[in-house]
């Protein structure tokens, strides 16, 4: 009874602060807009408070938005099939293997073997491998290769939500490093190549982006490491020999690895294979139940499948379209062209404190494909480079650290039912703050030299 006393309150919380969001959105929006700026906040609030599961909350879009006349209901729905969501599902379905097998409690001893055992040491080492194979592959499949993995290293429950956050936000920092880590990168390069502007050579790019990317490991290794140091991570007496399904799954892993390397465009080099991510895990994953392997049985292992991740991407989508749909987008982008009296520095500020927030609650490739022309223009009133600005908001995109719904990894983290929002919140608001002021400062007194 004590318990449902604590969720009402929970609930009555997140009513609350919806009220007041729409009460104070009036006076900038409409009535349509104030009721999405009031949904959201409503979400947001159950998803922090955790006053029902996670898939409950996500899945309430469906019923507000249409109540709201801020979505049909058709148009709402139609955001839970998109592309990633089944990219997610082959992830998954590998790291199901994965832990069946017992595969992942055999590369934790390699991992262990090579790395310090130090909490401190594996903090660092996960961040930077997830950071390193981000900046190849994108961020969203090296968290999902990696994450069974890591939350196996260890028994101690603080240890493995630190692990999970080091392979999440190790992939969204160096998802930047190249131009084909991470889809608001590739959406960047194309709008410059629409806007007939001169785009950066991956070199170049590397070179540019470096310096904020060690900054960002290093901070990031250091946050997760606070309190826990000094324990010593012990391997585990696992056998060190291979079974016959281990050996069928590694083997596919490499083949996977392989097959996204090769597919990977570095133009204007090479320009990949083409083929869809999402289908390309989606296939591997389904493998799993050939003959030839019989490694997953639908039956007794498609229920361990998080859906209430996939249901939070379909959330993050619809929130993402209610934006474009209801125009508050655009009336986002316009407050912004109102920015241009500023000073360059300040205007950047204020440019990597919006897209950094408004991240959190959107799905990050949506919004930057609706902020950057509007970036371009605003830019191009201020008569600052435009180079400049919109690489500051396409960065900023991927460096949203706060909630599960942000980016790709971070729903990745919460999928290993290690960490909790209210974990992600905490080290998220730091990392957020330290990477405006990072990401600010190089754009102002590095890229603007170099650009």
């Amino acid at each position: 009874m004590h318990e449902d006393k604590k969720q009402f309150v929970k609930l009555f919380v997140a009513l609350l602060i919806a009220l007041v969001f729409y009460g104070g959105a009036l006076s900038m929006f409409n009535q349509q807009q104030s009721a999405l700026v009031a949904s959201i906040a409503f979400l947001i609030t159950l998803w922090t408070n955790e006053a029902l599961p996670l898939g409950v909350v996500s899945l309430m879009p469906i019923i507000l938005f249409p109540s709201f006349g801020i979505l049909t209901t058709k148009a709402t729905t139609i955001n839970y099939a998109h592309p990633i969501i089944y990219l997610f599902l082959g992830g998954f379905l590998l790291a199901i293997a994965v832990e069946k097998t017992k595969l992942h409690l055999y590369i934790a001893n390699k991992i262990l073997s090579i790395f310090p055992s130090t909490a401190r040491g594996m903090i660092f080492s996960l961040t930077l491998t997830s950071a390193l194979l981000s900046s190849i592959l994108s961020n969203t499949t090296t968290a999902l290769l990696l994450i069974s993995i890591a939350v196996f290293l260890t028994d101690n429950a603080k240890l493995k939500m630190r692990f999970a956050l080091s392979i999440a936000y190790g992939a969204s920092v160096g998802g930047i490093l190249t131009p084909i880590g991470t889809p608001p990168n590739l959406i960047l390069l194309g709008i410059m190549q629409e806007k007939g502007m001169d785009a950066i050579p991956f070199l170049k790019w590397v070179m540019m982006v470096s310096p904020l990317v060690f900054m960002m490991l290093i901070s990031v290794s250091f946050l997760l490491s606070l309190g826990v140091s000094n324990i010593v991570i012990q391997k585990n007496s696992e056998r060190n020999t291979l079974s016959s399904n281990q050996k069928k799954v590694l083997f596919l892993l490499a083949a996977l690895v392989s097959v996204l390397f090769v597919n990977a465009p570095i133009k204007p080099y090479w320009g990949g294979l083409g083929l869809s991510e999402s289908g390309i895990l989606l296939g591997f994953g389904l493998i799993l139940f050939l003959p030839l392997f019989n490694i997953l049985d639908w039956k007794e292992d498609t229920h361990k499948i998080p859906y209430a991740i996939m249901f939070l991407f379909g959330a993050g989508f619809s929130i993402a379209k209610a934006f474009s749909q209801t125009g508050l987008a655009d009336l986002l982008a316009s407050y912004l062209l109102d920015l241009t009296t500023l000073t360059p520095i300040l205007l950047l500020l204020s440019i990597a404190i919006l897209i950094t927030f408004t991240t959190e609650v959107t799905s990050n490739t949506a919004l930057i494909s609706i902020m950057l022309p509007v970036i371009y223009s605003v830019s191009e009133q201020s008569g600052i480079d435009k180079t400049l600005f919109m690489m500051v908001a396409t960065v900023c995109a991927s460096y949203a650290f706060m909630l599960p719904i942000a980016t790709p990894p971070n729903a990745i983290a919460m999928s290993s039912g290690v960490v909790h929002v209210k974990d992600m919140v905490r080290y998220g608001i730091i990392l957020n703050l330290l990477g405006i002021v990072f990401i600010v400062l190089t754009a102002n007194y590095f890229w603007k030299n170099i650009i």
